[in-house]
């Protein structure tokens, strides 16, 4: 069986008039009754009983209607779907991304997705950058939000947002009740950090910054996640360089100051395998940023 012709055979069967069923296929009434004779002889029973004022369906007919009925409905779904999945107005976007963005940067670009692809699906993947991009690379994720990439084989990054890099200290730190400061005053103190081998551009990007204004960071403690991290600043261990977004994150017994540096700033991007960037989803996540 042809798809063509349970369309065929189900304008037939609603109209019961071949006359009438080829004027709302925009067929002739000889090729329409040609289809279903080849349908019937292919399925070998007699789907309408006709005469020359009349047509009836038969019992198997009526059978087949019903299954026609769903196949074509089934087929007409899986066209629209693919429509959309072309337009990039539906489908399952696979979205990693480092933890900090889910404070600024993921909540917007998922909800403005939601309001204008309400059909489009999302998979959520916290992770590190260096996770990211491997699983970019394997085809586990779509995209990635990551930050401090540098050119790699196979991937594709664009920029979406420079964000600031600020100090997290412990309130009633000598420097607690200032607005900024710069890098350099920063010298003697002893920091929170990432682990290197976890979290390596980050902890890297501070680190350089920290030698370009004259000093090495001496580590007091290390940690994981930003909220441990603030917790142990909190609890006077150190203090930490961290990105702008986790003022959001109001750690009791933490205050924040702003980098009078210019250079104290981090780049976060969009990271998609090479290729997948035209993809009509991916350009579709991409327009949702407000970089």
């Amino acid at each position: 069986m042809e798809l063509r012709q349970l369309r065929y055979f189900i304008a037939v069967a609603e109209e019961m008039h071949f006359n009438r069923a080829a004027e709302r296929l925009h067929i002739a009434q000889p090729a329409l009754s040609q289809q279903i004779q080849r349908l019937e002889r292919n399925l070998k029973t007699q789907l309408f009983v006709r005469t020359t004022r009349s047509v009836e369906i038969t019992d198997t007919g009526r059978v087949l209607l019903e299954a026609a009925r769903r196949v074509v409905s089934e087929a007409d779904r899986a066209q629209s779907q693919v429509e959309l999945a072309t337009r990039g107005s539906t489908g399952l976007l696979r979205v990693g991304f480092v933890s900090s963005a889910a404070l600024f940067l993921l909540p917007g670009m998922v909800n403005r997705m939601h309001e204008q692809w309400p059909q489009v699906r999302f998979q959520l993947q916290e992770n590190t950058t260096e996770r990211q991009v491997q699983a970019v690379l394997e085809g586990q994720l779509d995209v990635g939000i990551v930050r401090e990439i540098e050119p790699i084989d196979g991937i594709s990054a664009v920029a979406l947002r420079r964000e600031s890099l600020i100090v997290a200290v412990p309130e009633g730190h000598l420097l607690a009740g200032r607005s900024s400061v710069p890098l350099a005053e920063l010298a003697g103190e002893e920091f929170v950090v990432f682990p290197r081998q976890q979290v390596s551009r980050l902890y890297d990007l501070i680190s350089a910054l920290c030698i370009q204004a004259g000093f090495h960071i001496r580590i007091a403690q290390e940690a994981i996640q930003f909220p441990t991290i603030l917790g142990l600043v909190a609890a006077r261990t150190g203090i930490a360089i961290v990105p702008e977004s986790l003022r959001a994150l109001q750690i009791p017994g933490v205050a924040y100051l702003n980098l009078s540096d210019e250079s104290a700033y981090s780049q976060v991007s969009l990271v998609c395998a090479e290729g997948r960037r035209e993809s009509e989803l991916v350009k579709r996540f991409l327009e949702t940023g407000d970089f």
